[in-house]
């Protein structure tokens, strides 16, 4: 049977702190992502609840299967360049600073999604840029909305996707592909997504989304939870086995290009609405 949007998500009231937060219906936990007014731009707030919400789920012993969505048009615009700028002025938000501990943290946040026991859909409407790649690499099935775009825009940031794109996705789809949406740090659609294997399955709209999210994951939370996540933990085992050492690599990589000139000229052309100039300093 069809779940209406409004059966999916709960209307709560908004807060100044809350950016997510989490609902269970039936053996189906949902982690809605609700920071529409920065379009899940991914921040301080954000990394530090992302571990706690995934493990409320986690540990839920009624949830068997975890849906990841928005309340919002966009799924994430990625890494709030706004708290980026703060931090290459030397004026860090909330005491972040630009090091590897920083990295790495940031790392574990998402990685959090990806060591989850149960089985995670991530279902994607809108805008799903950078970090947010990073997060819907950690789900076990994508499916996306017609509008949906997606985008490993780093390179165009003067950034090295740091935070698992590079070290998840090649096992999802073909080298070939993920290399020219690494390189080039281009925009693609939700059709090309699916032609390339990014997702499974592309639906009409954000409510013809989540109905599908829904059944799929009630077809998934009917069978028994401990084959379902003896599965998962077998793919894991497949897949991963090496992503721990990839991303310390990656990590060192990164913490060279984020003290770059090219990254302060990068930041500041995309606030200023501009090309970037880059030298390669």
């Amino acid at each position: 049977m069809a779940v209406e949007r409004s059966a999916i998500v709960t209307d709560v009231e908004p807060t100044a702190t809350r950016v997510m937060y989490t609902e269970v219906r039936g053996h189906t936990g949902y982690l809605w992502l609700d920071r529409a007014e920065r379009s899940n731009a991914m921040g301080t707030e954000v990394f530090e609840q992302l571990p706690d919400r995934v493990s409320e789920l986690d540990s839920d012993p009624e949830v068997r299967v975890i849906v990841i969505g928005s309340t919002s048009r966009h799924f994430s615009t990625g890494l709030d360049l706004m708290e980026m700028e703060r931090l290459l002025r030397g004026t860090p938000a909330e005491g972040l600073t630009l090091d590897l501990d920083m990295i790495k943290d940031l790392q574990d946040s998402i990685g959090s999604l990806a060591a989850c026991k149960k089985p995670v859909i991530a279902a994607v409407s809108g805008y799903c840029i950078g970090g947010g790649v990073d997060l819907i690499a950690c789900a076990d099935v994508r499916l996306c909305s017609a509008d949906a775009t997606f985008s490993v825009r780093e390179t165009r940031l003067a950034m090295i996707a740091d935070l698992g794109s590079l070290q998840r996705l090649p096992a999802i789809m073909t080298r070939g592909h993920f290399s020219e949406l690494a390189l080039t740090g281009r925009d693609v659609s939700a059709t090309t997504a699916h032609e390339i294997g990014l997702v499974s399955h592309v639906y009409r709209d954000k409510v013809d989304l989540y109905n599908n999210a829904a059944a799929l994951a009630s077809e998934i939370g009917a069978n028994s939870p401990t084959a379902t996540q003896g599965v998962k933990e077998s793919l894991k085992n497949h897949y991963d086995k090496e992503i721990a050492g990839e991303l310390d690599f990656v990590a060192g990589l990164n913490l060279l290009q984020l003290r770059s000139p090219d990254l302060i000229e990068a930041v500041a052309a995309h606030l200023e609405k501009r090309k970037p100039n880059f030298r390669g300093d």
